[in-house]
């Protein structure tokens, strides 16, 4: 998100998180200097793809950052460098027909949760979804976010979705009247339909 009316018409909806897109290519790229209203009271996720240390780092302490969300292919030494630094890290998973979790191993340590979006071109924000049965050979500890083409017909399905280590869903494109523009209705039924049913 970058639009101030929209971010603070989302934050109303009471939201967990906001994302906020640091990654020149995408079309809700927010800029390098934007930096969000300390008034959200959701937390702050930054979303990087394949960037330098030096840069998430400076970005994230310039834009008072809660999270960093990895959505490339960064390796687990990356994100021990940025954990050891203070930051809490989402690192992004990206899921074809099927995914070995194993891979997630070397990262707990250093990984508040684990994201699991549809793998394709973009890095995100494809519209598409992976199978989600793939996610009942997850057997770890660690808390995930469901990601990947989920709109709001998908509330009565992912309240069907048992594992434990579910942790939250993540939501974007189809969600947008533009890239980086919000719903707000849409996603304030959302909201209701996920918390109000749990």
């Amino acid at each position: 998100m970058r639009e101030k009316s929209n971010i603070d018409a989302l934050n109303a909806c009471i939201p967990d998180m906001i994302g906020f897109i640091f990654y020149p290519p995408s079309p809700r790229f927010v800029g390098w200097d934007f930096k969000p209203d300390t008034r959200i009271h959701a937390s702050k996720v930054g979303v990087f793809v394949n960037e330098s240390i030096e840069k998430v780092t400076e970005t994230a302490n310039h834009a008072a950052l809660d999270f960093i969300q990895l959505h490339g292919e960064e390796p687990p030494e990356y994100c021990m460098q940025l954990n050891k630094s203070g930051f809490k890290i989402i690192k992004a998973f990206s899921i074809k027909d099927r995914f070995d979790f194993k891979q997630t191993d070397s990262y707990t340590a250093f990984c508040e949760y684990f994201l699991f979006d549809t793998a394709s071109g973009s890095k995100g924000g494809s519209g598409l979804k992976f199978d989600w049965q793939v996610l009942e050979n997850y057997a770890f500890k660690k808390g995930f976010i469901l990601s990947g083409g989920i709109g709001i017909e998908d509330a009565d399905q992912i309240l069907k979705l048992k594992n434990p280590a579910m942790v939250g869903i993540d939501i974007n494109s189809r969600f947008e009247l533009l890239p980086g523009i919000k719903d707000i209705d849409q996603i304030k039924n959302f909201i209701h339909a996920i918390r109000d049913t749990k």
